[in-house]
């Protein structure tokens, strides 16, 4: 699993960094302000997650249930945060439903919260 979380890290800052280079130049002319800011909001935590990923990854040998759950929890939130994120600022241009997408979003955050309250609860039992 240590090789998956640090693969999905890179994964994740890559296109954090490639999306952020788009949203930043390309993105201006073809979404509004107002979901550009969203989408950048996307950008910015899947760069979060990547970086929480990365150190995951180096720290833990993932032999504990709670050290995978975090992760596996940061991982799916993040995706399902994010890409909704994205694919809710270019809804309006591609006519997405954004009825099916619109839950996907807190959905993906309420996932990233419990893996984040999952390292609290790993870090203060194990005393770390």
């Amino acid at each position: 699993m240590k090789q998956w979380v640090l693969v999905i890290a890179s994964l994740y800052g890559l296109i954090s960094i490639v999306l952020g280079a788009f949203g930043a130049h390309a993105f201006k002319k073809m979404i509004s302000v107002e979901k550009l800011l969203s989408f950048e909001v996307g950008v910015r935590y899947l760069m979060y997650s990547a970086l929480v990923l990365l150190v995951l990854g180096f720290y833990f040998d993932f032999q504990d249930v709670l050290e995978k759950n975090a992760a596996r929890l940061i991982i799916v939130g993040s995706l399902l945060f994010s890409g909704s994120i994205f694919l809710l600022a270019f809804s309006e241009k591609y006519n997405m439903p954004t009825k099916i997408l619109g839950p996907i979003t807190p959905l993906g955050g309420l996932l990233i919260i419990i893996g984040w309250a999952i390292l609290i609860y790993y870090f203060f039992r194990y005393k770390v």
